[in-house]
């Protein structure tokens, strides 16, 4: 069924928010020439947000750059935030970063690559600028920074300075004398504007339908996690709303990875074609048209196990989530019920309450650790195994690799639940899958950790980074970011040998709620004495909606209102089999201890880097004295000779107390 054109224009009227002065502007989310993440929202206190619109090549743009960086100086301390955004659809995000290096631009250039933002905002010209009162987030004015810059022309100095002015009457609170004037730049091309018919034409049963049972069904089903499951047309229409505003948030799907670096499996971003056509056919109207509903047929989260039947299943201990509240994360164990030592291949697990489980991570130890015991915190990670969230309920290992699961000891659990508004009750389950011989290869895990974090009262941005080095050659298959709620953004990068450094994944957006494991999609073979980098950037400010406490200097911990610099990630040794490892275990933790407090990374670890008991131990000479070779600092040799040293020291003292 087709719709009229004057009704498609009417409806288009609606519900495309725009941007003329005096309208008010949705939040949107955006990241900038270096991948960091941007929310308009989030600068709830400040008195005003300006963006200039950028774009490569463009003189009257350039020419501007020199004006707006002084009015930026020169309203800092009035609390004015000052952004640029780029909608131009031949400026790549290289080309972009290559720009602002170029000329100096040193302040966000928001990348709107799919153009929804550009579209909503009325965006026509670069050069134009626009100002934001965050009080009602109406655009309070648009239009030319001042009359200094024009076609071919320049003045040595403007006579009328239009943003100026209208920043000060923004700040005291006074109407703006002219809210909007024409500005001078380069024109941007909005293609879709001129489609906005065929935006009405495009098809729910073939097109948006598919592409939400693609992205989006995995949680939003019966039993699912999402609060409410994609079963109709009817649904979608009444939601199409939100959906639009946390896909323009960039909330869902719960998946941010900067796409300009290498890809990963499993992947449910949406695709900036996705994006454009998803929301172009919300803002259309959300039109039924004609053809099956193919969302009828969204099935409950099913009973069988995905992989087929399990070697073994392992139930955790059943437990209440209350209706409402914030449930500490639980670490169950239940006894290892194998006979003999195993190789396990896959991995599935099975929520008994799909809307409460957030994720689960499972691991064995060879040793019963006690409930209540402090060990029990960290036991899934002494023989690690998967980690669970909704949409990744299976792991099925590199090919030729497993995990040795040695018979006896325990199977522990990490559970972070999340309550939905009803008292529920948990029993997940765990499948197993074993290899039928010994792989050839055994799949390692570890961890980048920083356990010296300290982050400032307030800090907004505040960065910590740790790495691991490896001492042979090693290949790297995924990667497992770690935050709490002050997380902002987080990195891995690889570090070769000669200094080079490569990004290896980039999260802009860390979700404390969505933790993931990123499996790459191709190993990454690095030789020995590469490290792989962690980086974690926190919000620890007011501004953070999820913050526990801004005034706080957060150190190191496993509560969430502490916070953790935890990098995790699986790989093997290149020239390891699982019949004769090359596994050096006390080398293992060495490099990941020198990792966490090598701050300076040189290398070595300054008696200044040391913890205070560390330190305290290497007092009177003892530091001289295991640092053969006189240098600054102990290398992660000698520190082993101490190590080393040490432990014999404390089994002659146990001698001798016997």
């Amino acid at each position: 069924m087709k719709l009229p054109a004057a009704l498609i224009a009417l409806i288009a009227g609606i519900l495309a928010t725009t941007a003329s002065a005096g309208t008010r502007v949705d939040n949107f989310r955006l990241l900038d020439q270096d991948r960091q993440s941007h929310e308009l929202y989030y600068h709830n206190d400040a008195t005003a947000v300006v963006f200039l619109v950028q774009a490569n090549g463009c003189p009257i743009a350039r020419n501007l750059l020199t004006d707006y960086r002084a009015l930026r100086d020169t309203y800092a301390d009035k609390g004015v935030r000052f952004a640029m955004i780029n909608a131009s659809l031949q400026d790549t995000r290289e080309a972009i970063r290559a720009e602002a290096e170029e000329f100096g631009i040193d302040m966000p250039i928001l990348v709107d690559e799919t153009q929804l933002i550009g579209e909503a905002l009325e965006l026509d010209r670069s050069g134009e600028v626009l100002v934001i009162d965050p009080r009602n987030w109406e655009v309070a004015y648009r239009g030319p920074l001042s009359d200094r810059v024009g076609y071919e022309t320049q003045k040595k100095e403007a006579t009328a300075t239009y943003l100026a002015d209208a920043l000060d009457s923004v700040i005291a609170g006074e109407p703006i004398a002219e809210p909007r004037r024409d500005a001078v730049g380069c024109i941007i091309n909005f293609p879709e504007r001129e489609r906005v018919a065929e935006h009405a034409e495009i098809s729910y049963s073939e097109t948006i339908a598919p592409l939400l049972q693609e992205r989006c069904t995995a949680c939003h089903r019966p039993g699912g996690i999402g609060p409410w499951a994609m079963t109709s047309y009817e649904m979608i229409r009444g939601f199409a709303p939100m959906i639009r505003e946390v896909v323009r948030t960039r909330r869902m799907p719960p998946w941010e990875v900067a796409t300009d670096l290498p890809e990963v499996h499993a992947s449910r971003a949406l695709t900036v074609d996705e994006k454009r056509t998803l929301i172009h056919w919300i803002e259309a109207g959300a039109p039924r048209g004609d053809g099956p509903d193919p969302l009828k047929s969204t099935a409950p989260v099913p009973d069988a196990w995905p992989l087929g039947e399990p070697d073994l299943v392992v139930t955790a201990p059943a437990f209440t989530v209350p209706a409402t509240g914030i449930v500490d994360y639980q670490f169950p164990a239940v006894p290892n019920p194998l006979e003999n030592d195993v190789w396990v291949r896959a991995v599935s697990i099975k929520p008994g309450n799909g809307k409460v489980v957030h994720h689960v991570l499972i691991g064995t130890t060879e040793e019963v650790i006690p409930d209540g015991d402090e060990d029990r915190l960290d036991a899934v990670f002494s023989n690690y195994l998967m980690g669970y969230a909704p949409g990744a309920e299976s792991y099925v290992y590199p090919e030729g690799t497993g995990v040795l699961v040695k018979q006896g000891g325990q199977i522990h659990l990490q559970m972070h639940y999340t309550p939905y508004g009803v008292a529920a009750t948990d029993e997940t389950q765990v499948a197993l899958y074993f290899h039928d011989e010994a792989p050839k290869h055994h799949l390692r895990q570890q961890v980048v950790m920083g356990w010296d974090i300290a982050i400032p009262p307030g800090e907004a941005r505040h960065e910590e980074t740790a790495y691991f080095r490896f001492d042979r050659e090693a290949e790297i298959y995924s990667l497992f970011p770690h935050a709490h709620y002050r997380g902002h953004s987080t990195r891995f990068d690889i570090e070769y040998p000669d200094g080079k450094r490569e990004p290896l994944l980039h999260v802009p957006r860390y979700d404390f709620n969505w933790q993931h494991t990123y499996t790459l999609a191709e190993p990454l073979t690095v030789p020995a004495g590469s490290r792989i980098v962690h980086t974690s950037v926190y919000d620890n400010s007011a501004r953070n909606p999820a913050n526990p406490d801004p005034e706080r200097t957060v150190p190191w911990g496993l509560q969430s209102h502490d916070e953790m610099l935890y990098g995790g990630f699986f790989f093997r040794w290149t020239e390891g089999t699982a019949e004769t490892p090359v596994h050096d275990q006390m080398a293992f933790e060495i490099n990941q201890f020198f990792g966490a407090l090598d701050d300076n990374f040189d290398g070595v670890m300054q008696q200044d880097e040391m913890p205070r008991r560390l330190g305290e131990a290497f007092g009177a000479g003892r530091f001289d004295s295991f640092n053969a070779d006189k240098d600054d600092g102990l290398s992660p040799a000698e520190y082993r000779a101490y190590v080393e040293y040490r432990r014999k020291q404390r089994a002659q003292q146990a001698a001798a107390g016997d």
